[in-house]
């Protein structure tokens, strides 16, 4: 069934709840379309140890061998996702795919992880290495603290004893079905 409409303002409430429907069914791969866009970060950019995929796998394997809940692990497998598509707010991206998925703290890590990995570097390119300061007093600005610096300056190390991605695949798979409310979303802006 199509639906009979060229302008929302004129549908149905069967024909959105069809389109709902196929849209679940569309979103079953949702999963496997993730992996498929990580593996893309899978090629050499140059000057780096590690390439964007690997550096994602070490940070993931960083989080669970230090006890990270499996949000948080997930959060680090996907945080640098969007690198290829948004490379100046790739954590935004990477947080706006995982917004349904995982609670706020680990939604705000991802998001800001760019202004708070700069610490590392900005200074050097005459930026402000302390530009996460003006989230001193938010709640997890620890947090975010914390996995950078254990889960993501760290993660470029070529001898690392990093997992593959089958290992973390069925944690993505888990936190990914377990949320697919559709109707249910916080479209509230981040």
């Amino acid at each position: 069934m199509q639906v009979n409409w060229i302008r929302m303002e004129d549908g149905t409430k069967e024909e959105f709840q069809h389109l709902v429907k196929l849209e679940e069914e569309f979103n079953a791969d949702l999963v496997d379309r993730i992996f498929a866009h990580l593996k893309s970060l899978d090629v050499d950019w140059g000057g780096y140890t590690i390439n964007r995929y690997q550096h994602c796998l070490q940070s993931a394997t960083r989080a669970y061998d230090d006890g990270a809940d499996e949000e948080m692990v997930v959060g680090a497998l996907l945080h640098d996702m969007g690198d290829i598509l948004a490379p100046y707010n790739h954590g935004e991206l990477a947080a706006a795919i995982l917004k349904p998925f995982v609670c706020e703290r680990v939604h705000w890590i991802v998001a800001n992880h760019c202004i708070f990995q700069g610490y590392y570097y900005n200074h050097y390119l005459g930026g402000d290495r302390h530009a996460r300061d003006r989230f001193k007093d938010h709640p997890w600005y620890d947090d975010c603290v914390y996995f950078c610096h254990k889960y993501d300056q760290c993660a470029f190390d070529p001898d690392y004893d990093t997992k593959p991605l089958e290992f973390f695949e069925p944690m993505v798979r888990r936190l990914f079905a377990g949320k697919s409310k559709h109707l249910e979303l916080n479209l509230e802006p981040a």
